[in-house]
């Protein structure tokens, strides 16, 4: 099954990744760091305070899963402040994410593309103490080297889609291999822990430690932050001001629509408008000149020292900000979910104590969706109409606004303690596969995982040579080791003379 996998990967690479990455190096500065470092170009400097170091590797994969790396990684610094932290994300905004709110992290890669020799590359220089997974970054080659190195895996705030349980399934023994590779499953629901058992998971394995976006801080407003942002979009009398998160194509139409609607009511209202991939910004902006809007770039704003031009109509074109920019709202609509996209973090408007609305298409974040309109704080609406409803009532009605936004800091407060319960887990995983390692002063032994229950084991062929090693090397060798290597000797003398005698023959 890896030959067929390995053949594909190869051909999508060829094919399709290398060309797609040799034109964003072209269009896009910066991109070549991340092409080189995803095909295993990693310079020394750049993994030199991790690299053989025994670090602690910490992956997500995009700017979400970061978001959700980073308490986890002010928690592992508290519980092992002398140990390096290596973070690594596959695209360029959970790079970029990464590089702002994870200061304590001693080095941030990209992660490699899963091509056996590339992914051999990366865990052979770096050699980590453990491997952490967030959500569900699991890449077979990958986990294939972590394998046959010993070297513990974690899975941490771990979510499986429904769409994911379906995918899975076609993976067969890889995904079985991947399985028994991670020693723990910490999964953000019980939906979750059900979703991994169902797929193969040893439940022994399985723990629900919820969720850690509830434990961010990254996205914390002091007040004056507050006032800084109104200015700097130049909102500061606007009301209201709906914030649109992670927009995808035609999520922006309806809400210019509802846009259109709010302003016969409210003419000092403005939309900001944070699109998934900051770079449709200049084509939002062609589609509000049809609504006849004119829009603002968050970043051309922040260039101007004076007073900002009042636009109707804002653009988030950074990275990174959009968890902040949710407090300048008065209400929050979370893009990804009018269209089939399965929906995006409710947390972070929820954070702020913001009334949320969100589309039909919640899957991927169900749980917290949950948790939110159980409590009325977040309500869900299916087209342009029931917005524009929503929106009218929540900001007429300030009794209800606050209500909404109370209950969605409310939820946030009663669900911490993610993050440190994740870590209990992994200071349990690390007591179990962390033992002496040397069984003799003079001979390096790597037995991580033989004392895991359910984890890996060291391959018989690899303990066979460890304990002959120790037997030639070590200075305490018993009799019958003496008689073992004797032994061993003479067939060695047996092979070599065939062998002289198969090269006469040529």
């Amino acid at each position: 099954m890896y030959i067929i996998y390995n053949f594909l990967v190869l051909c999508v690479c060829c094919l399709f990744v290398l060309p797609y990455f040799l034109y964003r190096c072209i269009c896009e500065a910066g991109f070549t760091t991340r092409m080189r470092q995803s095909l295993g170009g990693l310079r020394d400097e750049e993994i030199a305070s991790v690299a053989q170091k025994d670090c602690i590797w910490i992956h997500g994969a995009s700017v979400g899963e970061i978001v959700a790396t980073s308490p986890l990684v002010k928690e592992i610094r508290k519980a092992y402040p002398d140990s390096p932290i290596l973070v690594s994300a596959v695209t360029v905004g959970g790079y970029n994410m990464a590089k702002q709110i994870i200061q304590e992290a001693d080095a941030i890669i990209y992660f490699p593309l899963d091509i056996p020799f590339v992914s051999e590359s990366f865990v052979k220089r770096i050699q980590p103490r453990i491997f952490m997974p967030v959500e569900t970054e699991l890449w077979p080659n990958f986990l294939r080297a972590i394998r046959e190195r010993n070297i513990p895996v974690m899975m941490v705030n771990g979510r499986i889609s429904e769409k994911s349980v379906k995918t899975y399934r076609y993976l067969y023994g890889i995904w079985d291999d991947m399985l028994n590779t991670v020693s723990r499953f910490c999964m953000q629901s019980s939906i979750d822990a059900d979703y991994i058992s169902h797929l193969g998971a040893d439940p022994k394995k399985i723990y629900v430690t919820g969720n850690t976006k509830f434990d961010q801080t990254y996205a914390e407003v002091t007040p004056e932050d507050l006032e800084n942002y109104k200015k700097e979009l130049g909102i500061e009398n606007a009301y209201p001001v709906i914030v649109a998160g992670s927009t995808h194509p035609t999520e922006e139409k309806v809400l210019f629509d509802v846009f259109n609607e709010i302003i016969k009511s409210y003419p000092e209202a403005r939309l900001v408008i944070a699109p998934r991939k900051p770079g449709r910004a200049d084509e939002i902006s062609k589609l509000a000149k049809q609504y006849h809007w004119e829009s603002g770039f968050r970043s051309k704003l922040l260039e101007i020292k004076g007073a900002r031009s009042k636009y109707p109509v804002l653009l988030i074109d950074t990275i990174g900000e959009l968890g902040r920019i949710y407090s300048v709202g008065d209400v929050v609509f979370v893009g990804g979910s009018l269209i089939k996209h399965g929906g995006h973090n409710v947390l972070e408007p929820a954070a702020h104590a913001k009334p949320i609305l969100v589309g039909p298409n919640m899957q991927n974040f169900k749980d917290s969706y949950a948790l939110l309109s159980k409590v009325g704080a977040c309500k869900m609406i299916n087209n342009s109409a029931e917005l524009t409803k929503e929106v009218l009532d929540i900001v007429g009605n300030d009794e209800r606004r606050l209500q909404m936004g109370a209950a969605s800091l409310q939820v946030i407060k009663e669900n911490r303690g993610a993050a440190v319960r994740s870590i209990e887990y992994l200071q349990d995983l690390l007591t179990l596969t962390t033992v002496d390692s040397k069984v003799e002063a003079s001979y390096p032994t790597n037995i991580r995982n033989l004392h895991d229950e359910g984890g890996g084991r060291l391959r018989h062929g690899d303990a066979v040579i460890q304990y002959l090693y120790q037997l030639a090397h070590g200075p305490n060798t018993p009799f019958f080791g003496w008689i073992l290597l004797g032994i061993l000797r003479m067939f060695s003398y047996v092979y070599e003379f065939g062998v002289c005698c198969k090269l006469d023959f040529y």
